[in-house]
This record gives C-alpha cells, sequence and structure tokens, in this order.
C-alpha cells in the first residue's frame, strides 16, 4: 500500500517548504498521510489482515510524533499542515 512515484512527488511538492525538500516534517507527514488513507482502504475489503494493520498503527504513531515535534516548534506551521490536509475537525 505504498504511494505510486508519480503521486509521491506530486506530494513532496505541494508541502516542500524549498526546492529539493523531502525531509521537513510537513512532508513527512503528507506522505505518511497518503499511506494511511492507502492502508484505510485496503482494510475495507481485508479486515483480516492483521500484519499489514500492526504496520499502519506505526505509521500512525509516527504522524503522531511529527505532529507534535512541528507543534513544539511552530505552531503556525502545523495550524497550516492540519488544516491543509484535514487531519483534526
Amino acid at each position: 500500500m505504498s504511494v505510486a512515484p508519480e503521486r509521491k512527488q506530486e506530494i513532496i511538492k505541494d508541502n516542500a517548504t524549498a526546492k529539493g525538500d523531502t525531509g521537513s516534517p510537513e512532508v513527512q507527514v503528507a506522505i505518511l498521510t497518503e499511506r494511511i488513507k492507502n492502508l484505510t482502504e485496503h482494510f475495507k475489503s481485508n479486515h483480516k489482515d492483521n500484519h499489514s494493520r500492526r504496520g499502519l498503527l506505526m505509521m500512525v504513531n509516527k504522524r503522531r510524533n511529527l505532529l507534535a515535534y512541528l507543534k513544539k516548534k511552530d505552531v503556525e506551521r502545523y495550524n497550516a499542515l492540519i488544516q491543509k490536509l484535514g487531519l483534526r475537525k
């Protein structure tokens, strides 16, 4: 349930803070969000796939840690990112 290379480049381009930026928290969270959405769709038809569910939980926790880091460092960037990705209600 990985992200297609074209889609990944599009996500990086949309969320990068500078040219060639692939490691900023915004980019990492956006890619993780896309992978989480893909796995969520996978589980709608494969509800017994517990091995992939473990991977999903690890991705959710990694995204949560990255968001906590971003919130601690720069609240404006954090708010802009969650608004852009539609993570919090």
